[in-house]
């Protein structure tokens, strides 16, 4: 039974992806779960990548320590649940992000950066999100953004809105096509019908609980799909404690990106130049920059794969 009101045509069924486990990091790597890119969808809106870790034990894991990387073409979006995480990059920042609170960098043409879990933190938990640029804009300048938004109660949901509109709260952070990212946390057996853009595709990542996505159960660390059309989606908390989630939303990406490692392309050839001027140099005039105050090596670059990378692009 859905929680969708009858409709005179009916729109497509929620579509449910688990995800991956993938090591993170180089050679200290903590594992990840990956719901976005998957084999039969690369993109919700421009977005391109989901991890989603933790709750981690610190003092088992060791926590997250990322050493100098690079990245082209996209958006980097950091939200924690738990924890506190370090940001150094070639611009010059030096960051935190906790929960609650948005880092946001942008690529364009080329930044390095580093994400180190620090001392104050005993449980590690959040996602990292990318974004891909458009390509009117892919080479723009790198920038970085904080923001900590506030919240709302719509139903029996807590709303915090960090990019885009929701329940009638708008993030200020810039972004390059249209967007939604908020954390929504339901009440035990709570519902919340949310006003939605119906030129938006959505996905709705659950951390913890049992939650309905217009009808559709979606288990921890499920990501369910609704296809653009609705003007509303209805949440329910199917468990008997809270339940946390993370809704994505945009509107449908139309370009192929190329997208390996950090780096997202429109070609094979955007990412070989790439890699090439990362291991090239790493001095402060470089397309990457330097980062400063990380106790450490900075990443180099995998091998490229021996076939041709394929590009992504939305399911039609």
């Amino acid at each position: 039974m859905s929680d969708e009101k009858a409709r005179p045509t009916e729109l497509p069924a929620i579509e449910v992806f688990t995800p991956r486990d993938v090591p993170l990091g180089g050679p200290r790597a903590m594992t990840v779960r990956r719901t976005l890119p998957q084999r039969s969808r690369s993109l919700i809106g421009a977005w391109c990548f989901a991890d989603h870790y933790g709750p981690d034990d610190v003092a088992a894991t060791g926590g997250m320590d990322v050493a100098p990387h690079p990245h082209t073409g996209l958006q980097t979006v950091s939200w924690l649940f738990s924890g506190e995480i370090e940001h150094r990059d070639s611009l010059g920042t030096h960051a935190y992000v906790r929960p609650g609170e948005l880092n946001l960098m942008t690529a364009g043409h080329g930044i390095s950066h580093s994400e180190v879990s620090t001392e104050r933190t005993t449980v590690l938990h959040g996602v990292q999100l990318w974004v891909a640029l458009p390509g009117e804009h892919r080479n723009t300048r790198a920038d970085f953004q904080h923001h900590v938004p506030g919240s709302v109660r719509v139903g029996g949901a807590e709303v915090s809105v960090f990019l885009g509109t929701l329940a009638g709260v708008t993030s200020p952070v810039r972004t390059f096509s249209p967007l939604l990212g908020a954390e929504i946390v339901l009440a035990p057996g709570a519902t919340a019908t949310l006003a939605v853009d119906p030129a938006f595709e959505h996905g709705l990542l659950v951390d913890h609980g049992t939650v309905r996505l217009s009808g559709t159960p979606l288990r921890p660390a499920d990501l369910g799909y609704a296809a653009p059309g609705r003007d509303h989606l209805t949440l329910t908390n199917a468990s008997d404690t809270p339940a946390r989630t993370v809704l994505l939303g945009g509107t449908p990406f139309e370009e192929e990106i190329v997208m390996w490692w950090n780096f997202v392309g429109r070609s094979q050839q955007d990412v070989e130049e790439a890699r090439r001027d990362w291991m090239a140099d790493s001095g402060s005039g470089s397309r990457f920059g330097e980062v400063r105050g990380y106790d450490g090596d900075r990443l180099p670059a995998p091998e490229l794969p021996t076939v041709g990378l394929k590009p992504r692009g939305r399911v039609r």
